[in-house]
Parts: structure tokens; sequence; C-alpha cells
């Protein structure tokens, strides 16, 4: 069955072809700068057009969608109703969801008939406890607005721990698994027995580790503080907490690690404080997982620096789990959002 994966962005589609079941790659690519001044792709629909072009058939198509709130559970048939759900989620991932919608959109105007399914980051999470998502918030806030822990990067993080799975050669509802998604995006998830029970990120990206760009963590007072004293609006505080941040904030350079790492090692004291503030932030979130799974088996390290940034690696690591007596693996496993979405497309499709 040729599978037709879309990751939109909103200036981007990735795409991925895969014969299912086999899982063989027929053609991948990525469209950028859609919508741009310079660009001759206008929008997404013109962007999908020359995808298709370049591709003979597909039987179905599997969606990346960031957020599905709690409407999703699991992955779905997209049609009327369910598009209607997925522009609801958009207030609260207005970054994601519109254009991960337009590619919906657009692929059901130019492959008519053909099913459509879409994946959602938030449903591996879904298995979290209500005490692991619920805020300290009035109730009511949860019960009218839908405000909760949600947690993104689900469906890389289901991929590496069943890779891990399947490389330790162990049941995955054996194993105790942290799994770390380390981009310009990060996020940990503690995985027990095959489950998703808690997870850095929150009711949006923003929540958890110091990313490239993101603050992660802060006390929420400090919000109306830097309002009040710069004078900001909501649209001027929110660009700075989620690209202003982080590690190109803190350093006052770059939110790459590799430009931060040759920075230190010629003792730019900001890159240095940087990578320190990263990898402690990573290490507690380790600390805390292990604790509240009362062990771990495997450790993961997953996307761009989590796979390539060994010194940062080593670093995370070091004495971190000295004090258990059983040692946990620890594993570099290159992540396939892809592919996984493939797999739950056809899985749905099968049925």
């Amino acid at each position: 069955m040729k599978t037709l994966v879309i990751n939109c962005g909103s200036s981007s589609i990735k795409y991925k072809l895969f014969d299912m079941p086999s899982e063989h790659v027929i053609h991948h690519g990525v469209i950028e700068h859609i919508g741009e001044k310079a660009s001759r792709v206008h929008n997404h629909y013109a962007g999908l057009k020359i995808i298709l072009s370049k591709i003979n058939h597909v039987n179905l198509v599997g969606h990346r969608v960031v957020h599905g709130a709690e409407e999703f559970k699991k992955p779905v048939f997209i049609n009327d109703a369910v598009v209607k759900k997925i522009k609801q989620c958009c207030s609260i991932a207005p970054l994601h969801n519109p254009a991960n919608l337009a590619g919906i959109l657009a692929c059901k105007g130019l492959l008519k008939g053909t099913k459509q399914v879409a994946v959602f980051d938030t449903a591996f999470h879904q298995t979290l406890p209500d005490y692991a998502y619920i805020y300290g918030l009035p109730y009511s806030y949860y019960q009218r607005l839908g405000i909760r822990k949600y947690g993104f990067h689900g469906t890389s993080h289901q991929y590496v721990a069943m890779e891990a799975s399947r490389i330790s050669k162990k049941p995955l509802n054996k194993l105790k698994i942290i799994t770390c998604h380390l981009g310009n995006g990060c996020s940990i998830t503690a995985i027990n027995k095959g489950v998703s029970i808690d997870t850095s990120m929150g009711f949006t990206p923003l929540e958890g580790l110091v990313m490239g760009t993101r603050c992660g963590d802060i006390d929420p007072a400090l919000v109306t503080y830097i309002m009040d004293k710069k004078k900001l609006n909501i649209r001027q505080i929110n660009n700075i907490l989620n690209k202003e941040s982080g590690l190109k904030g803190i350093s006052g350079l770059s939110n790459d690690m590799r430009i931060l790492e040759n920075k230190a090692k010629k003792n730019d004291g900001r890159a240095q404080l940087a990578i320190n503030v990263f990898i402690y932030r990573i290490r507690k979130y380790i600390g805390a997982y292990t604790a509240i799974m009362g062990g771990c088996d495997i450790l993961v390290f997953t996307a761009g620096m989590g796979e390539h940034q060994k010194r940062i690696r080593q670093r995370i690591c070091q004495g971190i789990f000295s004090y258990l007596t059983k040692k946990p693996k620890i594993m570099v496993i290159p992540t396939d959002e892809e592919l996984m979405i493939a797999r739950e497309a056809y899985k749905l499709a099968k049925k």
C-alpha cells in the first residue's frame, strides 16, 4: 500500500512515500519557503501539487497533527467532524495546527477519495494519570477551557521506545524507559511498560526543558512582571518566551549547540552558562522520572542534539545513575516520526 506521510509546517512540507507494510521508502523530500515573498509556492495546496506531480499513485495519506487535545487518543480517519475538532485545537496550537490543517485540506482537494489519517503528537501522552496532567489552578479551568498538560513529540517518543525494546530484545511492557528528544524543541518522557506516564512539555511546547529558543520552566509570575516592567503586550511576551529565550537568550549568541560548544572552548562564559543550564535541567528531569518509575532500564537519546552531540550526552549521563544498583542501558536511536505515522496509518487502514 503506497502510503504518503505529510508533515506540514507554517512555511514547509516534509514528505515521505512508503510502500507498506515493507516500510520501503519510495520517495521523500521537502518544500520550503511556502508563502514567502520570493517563493513561487504560494500556499500548501500549490506545494502538495508539486509533490504529487512526482508521485505516481497514493493509496493512503498519513498526516502529522501536533495538537489533538483530549479529543484524540489514537490515530483517526479524517472526516468533516475531525477537521472541525482540529480547527478547534488551533487556538491552543496556533503555530502548528493551522499548517497541519492546510495540508489536510489540500490533500482532500487533490486526492479525492483517498483515505487520510491524522496521527497526533499529543495522543501518546493521553495515558498520563490525572495527577500528572492537572495543574494547580482552579479545576474549572480544566473542565471549561481544557487547561492541562498534554505533552508533545509523542510520535517520536513512541517510536524510539519501540526501537529500544526491539534492540534490547526485551518486551516493551516489561521496561522502564526514559526518552530524551533533544532538538531545537526538547522534551523528555517517562515510559513505564510501554505507556507514557509523564512528559516535560505541557499545555503548550513551552513547558519543561530549556530549548533552542524556548525558556522552558519558569516562575509564572515572571510573565506579568516582565510585561509590566518592559511595557509589553501579549504578542511581544509570547515572542520572547518562545523565540528569544532558551539557549539563544542565555548565550546571547545562538540556539545552535555546535556554535555554543565552539564558543565555550574559547572561554565564552555566556555560551558555557547556556550549556550548563541546558544539561542541568535535563539531568533534573531524568532524576525525577527515574524516581517516579522506581528505576530505569533504558535511557534513550534522539533528535538533532540527542543523536549528534556526543559531549553533551556524556555530560548529561556522568554519574547520574551512580546511586542505582542496576544501571540502565544508554542508547542513541535516530527518530523516524514519518515511519511511525506510516505504521499507524497503515494499521488503521488494514482494520
